[in-house]
């Protein structure tokens, strides 16, 4: 009898085992889908090299030319930088805010390095603000959401208001 019972809760303990693997497998799929959807309600955009020199600058040219439509933000960037990872929702909700005024684009310094060494990106996060017209202008560190949402409006958007 004492088997039958080692049997019996040996093939309990597999079951709720093996279930509760299955519910964590499913949780862990709709968290992922529900990511995928933040991510794509973001306005961020990533860039590489070749992106980077037809929406910035073309730094294979000479001097500053910043070649877009409207002002952006660069964030300079690494995965494992916990600094960086605090600040990237604070620029998703700014990019919803501003979506018609500003571009934010995020650069990977481990992948992109020769931008990074561009703009000097030795600490990170770093963020360009960069006008429409004018020279960049640099923050280093992660700066608390209304930071960022004021340099965007008096370092990107005051001579809008001027006008």
């Amino acid at each position: 009898m004492g088997t039958k019972n080692f049997l019996r809760t040996s093939i309990l303990c597999l079951i709720l085992g093996l279930s509760s693997c299955l519910y964590a497998g499913d949780g862990n799929n709709s968290g992922k889908k529900e990511k995928q959807k933040t991510e794509q309600k973001s306005l961020v955009k990533h860039l590489n090299r070749e992106e980077f020199k037809k929406l910035v600058v073309n730094v294979d040219t000479e001097g500053w030319n910043y070649l877009g439509d409207k002002p952006c933000v660069l964030d300079f960037y690494a995965s494992w930088c916990g600094p960086c990872r605090m600040i990237s929702p604070f620029l998703d909700d700014l990019s919803k805010e501003f979506k018609d005024q500003v571009y934010i684009y995020k650069i990977n310094i481990d992948e992109e390095k020769d931008l990074a060494r561009y703009f000097g990106a030795s600490s990170i996060p770093l963020l360009v603000f960069i006008p429409k017209e004018g020279q960049p202008q640099a923050s280093r560190g992660a700066l608390p959401k209304e930071e960022i949402r004021n340099a965007i409006k008096t370092v990107l958007l005051s001579d809008k208001k001027q006008k």
